[in-house]
């Protein structure tokens, strides 16, 4: 089982968000604790791939056309530390 850590600001942030995305988000939570982040590149609508840039070591997953969760991933304790629910940028 791995650990999900989430922001501290990341409950204000679902509060705004449509209710279809906090449950994609929550079926996102319940792959990850289970399974792990290597299991959601089985699912291509998660469409699940490495940042560049300034974000360089996150990870971004697709929860619809308009948002991602980003996160990292500490191997070292198994954990997933979701930083933050946002609106992709095109």
């Amino acid at each position: 089982m791995w650990r999900i850590r989430e922001h501290p600001s990341l409950d204000k942030m679902c509060r705004k968000l449509p209710q279809q995305i906090v449950k994609k988000y929550e079926l996102w939570k319940n792959i990850v604790f289970r399974h792990g982040p290597d299991k959601l590149r089985e699912f291509s609508g998660f469409g699940d791939e490495r940042l560049k840039g300034r974000r360089r070591g996150e990870r971004s997953s697709r929860l619809s056309l308009k948002y991602r969760v980003i996160y990292s991933v500490e191997r070292t304790v198994v954990t997933v530390y979701v930083l933050e629910i946002t609106p992709h940028r095109y």
